[in-house]
């Protein structure tokens, strides 16, 4: 279906599209009129040891001198104390009604609480603050009281900044006037292509004797020719998805919509919007033989929305509602890059075409990795786009070693290698791919070699495990000669590295070194996060506290997604995710078994590969968490599931052709008599 068809449909069925909008519209404005502005008023206080604890040179009475790191722990039993029921129902009865947040002030390492009152009467927010901080060093008091703290080893707290004038707030109230003309618009879309489908349907039963199909026509009208009459297919959207993913920063998002809202998200939610059209427009069908994969996704589905739900029954903050509501943009996106990847793309030469525009364009995102590590810098902080900001503050080159660890238009260097370590398989397909024997070499083994050689300069443990993967789940498939050259170049690509860029090899090392003796910080860090997982999961066991609304804001990094989506999405998501992991792995395999041809059963052996670094590297970073990685994951998933599908359809065509019998197999025609 071309945009040509869908402005058609549109201008046909003017009777659903031209009401709903109009009702869009003036639902949207009689919220403006309505909805009063909310006004913010913020305020921050420290806490500070006592004197008999803080041997600390002469003051000369500043008390803030004693404002040390150490009271972090205290300041979060005093945040989850104010987070209580108890203390909202004893703020209600001193006059705090609104909304407030309390909370670690941004970027701060030591005990600085921000506290923040939200509402819709301007003096009165003023007041509730006050009173909000007044409280706050109440609680304190009466938490050490408690524990029968001596005064003299008491800890106090001390205004930061006082109660600001609050400061009105149009963002919120715009956002909620734009979710109802949206919602009415898509609404009114939907109803408009459902009706084209009904109307498809009708008038194809009642087509009179005689008819031919389109398809039968020997020859069709010749389509009209412009921009808009261009037929688009899923090969098309996902291109234009994969342009954005790659070369948008992923930490570029659209206002209020956090990590979740980047350009290619949101093209790819439009992407869902047409396939559906299409669908429902009886334009297209759901190639068979994909389902598995989709499947899959609704039991992620089911996690996530039964997580959502668990959010919504506990007394979650603002921040964690509006985590769970981008957790619910994040899986929509999922569910458009499987649905159009397995379900959509329709010719196997198209599915081919796509992947190969994946290998190319991750060749561009290595490349541009490149750039940051010999230039020690991070290109993506100079682009900047109108319309979007960063949804990451303070983001800065990364060092480890004398090295800059380089991250291209990812948020961190972690997904760049991640990214990088799921495309190396179908980089290494393509390369020996007899189709593309044409091809000189260079091209096919160029990107092959910058995506392969761009993982060590990452300078992190998750890249070399990919790559190790990769190695020893694809190598020992190959034949003698080609499993021995391979050897003897990947052992030749590692002596190069040492002379070319000296210490790297080394720095890699000692990274593992300190990881098996246990003396690596970094490695105790994440260990200790498990243990602070425990309380989390042991509250909401099955359906976990909501995804999307563990963040580092209001809570820790887990660096470890299976520790995170324990906590966000208990048992239920856990299963689901493994789910995910083997569903993908079990596509390759069926590939590399049903498969015909011996390039086919490499492909299968490259999402074998794939789906098994996603496995494996999860337990090393949040990998979910990064738009950019996650997307390249469904994607690659529901192109496997699509795959699978064109490999059973040919083993299944190769079947049923019928065998020729020998001549003496024949039977002989019986003869009659005539008369």
């Amino acid at each position: 279906m071309s945009l040509g068809d869908i402005l058609a449909i549109m201008r046909r069925r003017w009777y659903c599209m031209v009401p709903l909008t109009l009702l869009s519209i003036l639902a949207g404005g009689y919220l403006f009129r309505t909805v009063p502005v909310s006004y913010e008023s913020q305020s921050s206080v420290t806490l500070l040891d006592s004197s008999a604890i803080a041997e600390l040179a002469p003051t000369f009475g500043n008390p803030l001198s004693n404002a040390g790191g150490s009271l972090v722990v205290t300041a979060d039993v005093l945040i989850r104390t104010l987070q209580s029921s108890d203390s909202a129902k004893e703020l209600h009865s001193r006059g705090v009604t609104d909304r407030y947040t309390v909370g670690f002030a941004p970027n701060a390492d030591s005990p600085l609480l921000t506290l923040s009152v939200t509402g819709t009467d301007r003096a009165k927010v003023l007041r509730e603050t006050t009173t909000l901080t007044k409280f706050t060093g109440e609680q304190l008091k009466a938490l050490q009281a408690a524990s029968k703290v001596p005064s003299v080893y008491a800890v106090q707290t001390a205004p930061v900044v006082l109660p600001q004038t609050p400061v009105s707030q149009p963002k919120s109230r715009y956002q909620n006037i734009a979710a109802v003309v949206i919602v009415g618009m898509v609404a009114a879309f939907l109803l408009s292509i459902l009706a084209e489908g009904v109307a498809v349907v009708r008038r194809r039963g009642r087509a009179q004797p005689g008819y031919v199909p389109r398809r039968h026509r020997a020859s069709p009208p010749e389509r009209p020719k412009g921009l808009l009459a261009r037929r688009l297919d899923a090969t098309t959207i996902l291109t234009g998805y994969l342009a954005l993913a790659f070369f948008v920063p992923s930490n570029l998002t659209l206002p209020a919509l956090g990590g979740v809202g980047t350009p290619a998200n949101v093209f790819a939610l439009l992407g869902l919007l047409w396939y559906l059209a299409t669908w429902l427009g009886g334009r297209i069908l759901p190639a068979r033989g994909t389902r598995l994969v989709r499947v899959v996704m609704c039991l992620l589905a089911a996690a996530v929305l039964l997580a959502y739900l668990a959010n919504a029954t506990r007394e979650s903050t603002h921040e964690e509602v509006l985590g769970a509501d981008r957790g619910l943009i994040g899986l929509g996106v999922w569910v458009a890059l499987v649905v159009l990847a397995s379900a959509g793309i329709q010719e196997r030469s198209r599915l081919e075409t796509l992947m190969r525009r994946l290998v190319v364009m991750g060749t561009v995102v290595a490349l541009i990795g490149y750039y940051d590590f010999f230039a020690a810098t991070n290109i993506a902080d100079s682009i900047h786009i109108p319309g979007l900001q960063s949804s990451t503050a303070g983001i800065s080159a990364m060092d480890r070693g004398s090295f800059t660890r380089p991250r291209s238009t990812t948020a961190h260097p972690l997904e760049f290698g991640g990214m990088l370590a799921i495309l190396v398989p179908f980089a290494v397909h393509q390369a020996f791919d007899p189709v593309r024997r044409h091809v000189r070499a260079w091209r096919r083994w160029a990107p092959v070699a910058i995506m392969a050689g761009a993982l060590p300069l990452t300078v992190s443990r998750t890249s070399i495990i990919g790559a190790f993967i990769v190695i020893l789940v694809m190598v020992p498939r190959w034949k003698p000669q080609r499993r021995w050259a391979a050897i003897g170049l990947i052992l030749g690509s590692v002596a190069g590295f040492k002379v070319i860029i000296p210490g790297l090899i080394g720095t890699i090392t000692n990274l593992f070194a300190s990881f098996l003796s246990n003396s690596d910080s970094s490695t105790q860090a994440r260990t200790v996060k498990y243990s602070a997982i425990v309380p989390y999961f042991d509250e909401h066991p099955w359906f976990g506290r909501g995804f999307g609304t563990f963040t580092p804001d209001l809570y820790f990094f887990t660096d470890n997604q299976y520790m995170l989506t324990l906590a966000e999405m208990g048992i239920l998501g856990l299963v689901a995710l493994f789910a995910l992991f083997i569903t993908g792995m079990h596509t390759g395999g069926a590939i590399r078994r049903l498969a015909r041809t011996e390039s086919d059963r490499e492909l299968g052996q490259a999402f074998l590969a794939s789906a098994l670094v996603a496995l494996v590297i999860s337990a090393t970073f949040d990998a979910l968490s990064f738009p950019m990685y996650a997307g390249m994951f469904f994607l690659v998933l529901g192109a496997g599931g699509s795959y699978l599908g064109f490999v059973r359809r040919e083993a299944k065509a190769v079947l049923e052709v019928p065998v020729p019998r020998t001549p003496t197999e024949t039977k002989l025609p019986q003869l009659v008599e005539s008369r």
